[in-house]
């Protein structure tokens, strides 16, 4: 019996070490992400494009040629290109707007492929529903001509007025064209031929650097990697994989890394929104929070005098004041290494808003007992 108890024990004790590394991967899996996901590789990357046009089509929405002489000029120079001479003439079109066509070129986007357009308006248009970009040659940062964009404009938002009212959604002066650019030009860049690739951090850390060169060089089993500083890590390609850049990257981009951060706490003091990182802590300190206010109601009352007394009506005044110094919220003291968690609880418990909170914070900063940046924007 005793030996048939010890084994169940032991069959026990196995059970649960075994549920217990199970749950390590998943836990370290939970708090990591792929390198593909924290850092952009050199000379993989977007291009602006921008350009300036004419939609024509619309029903009556479009530019006043006398408040926008941009619009005028522009079209005057387009029927000249067509073989119309207006020069001269009093143009009253109100169905022509000029606008101004931004797109994002994809990296390694070949030639023919399509692009999305966004056409918004320069003038005073009041809606683009209904409009056709006409060709518009769209630059890149060099004055190149990187693509072309034409088409019919999906407009989301809407406008309409009658003689008493009128109601706008959206932005009907703003839209898109879907695939309405062509590519004419590629961007020339050659990255098989690069002995050194950098890889760039988004949020750039010394830490999450050093542990992405780590990851990296493990992999490969050998010292490839180097952080060089915060944002930038430098992976020399082998030379077997010479020939093979995309399969290295793509190898390297599902390695998994912890990354760090630095302890931030960001304030819009406009919307009053605070974003707090799980790094945050204060020392001890003791917080109070109240407001004096002070509320004037006044409810005037009429005296009507009796019949036949000869009296005049009067208006009496009444005035209420009512004094709130909010002496029930009492002085809450939060003590050294208190996390996110309970800081919050802590300033939710006082009846703290978000605007409150805001000074709370930067007062505790002040103070030197927040172990964190604040960051406002």
């Amino acid at each position: 019996m005793p030996t048939k108890a010890a084994a169940l024990l032991l069959r026990a004790v196995a059970a649960v070490l075994f549920a217990v590394v199970l749950a390590l991967p998943l836990t370290a899996a939970a708090s990591s992400a792929r390198i593909k996901d924290v850092v952009d590789v050199e000379g993989v990357r977007d291009n602006m494009l921008i350009g300036y046009g004419l939609v024509v089509g619309l029903n009556g929405t479009g530019d006043s040629l006398n408040n926008s002489p941009f619009t005028e000029q522009s079209l005057v120079g387009m029927l000249e290109r067509m073989g119309v001479n207006t020069r001269g003439t009093n143009l009253r079109t109100k169905n022509v707007a000029a606008v101004m066509v931004t797109a994002t070129l994809p990296p390694y986007s070949a030639q023919g492929t399509r692009i999305d357009v966004t056409v918004s308006a320069m003038g005073d248009s009041k809606s683009l529903l209904g409009g056709t970009l006409l060709v518009t040659p769209l630059l890149g940062a060099d004055g190149e001509v990187y693509a072309v964009a034409q088409g019919p404009i999906a407009v989301s938002g809407f406008s309409a007025q009658g003689q008493g009212a009128s109601v706008t959604r959206g932005v009907p002066t703003s839209g898109r064209i879907a695939s309405g650019a062509i590519v004419e030009r590629e961007i020339q860049f050659s990255l098989a031929e690069l002995p050194v690739l950098r890889l760039s951090l988004r949020n750039p850390d010394f830490t999450t650097a050093q542990r992405v060169a780590t990851a990296i060089n493990m992999q490969l089993r050998g010292n490839r990697a180097q952080a060089t500083d915060p944002s930038s890590v430098l992976l020399t390609v082998p030379e077997a994989r010479r020939g093979d850049i995309v399969g290295l990257i793509t190898e390297i981009e599902q390695l998994r890394i912890t990354p760090d951060q630095v302890a931030r706490v960001v304030v819009d003091e406009k919307s009053g929104v605070i974003v707090m990182g799980e790094n945050v802590r204060i020392s001890t300190v003791a917080i109070a929070q109240g407001n004096l206010t002070i509320r004037v109601t006044e409810t005037p009352q009429v005296s009507q005098p009796g019949p036949f007394s000869q009296g005049q009506t009067a208006v009496v005044p009444r005035t209420d004041i009512q004094v709130d110094d909010q002496s029930n919220n009492r002085l809450a003291v939060m003590s050294s290494g208190v996390t996110l968690q309970e800081l919050v609880q802590s300033l939710n418990a006082l009846g703290v808003g978000p605007r409150d909170m805001i000074s709370i914070l930067q007062s505790v900063k002040a103070a030197g007992a927040l172990q964190a940046e604040i960051e406002v924007i």
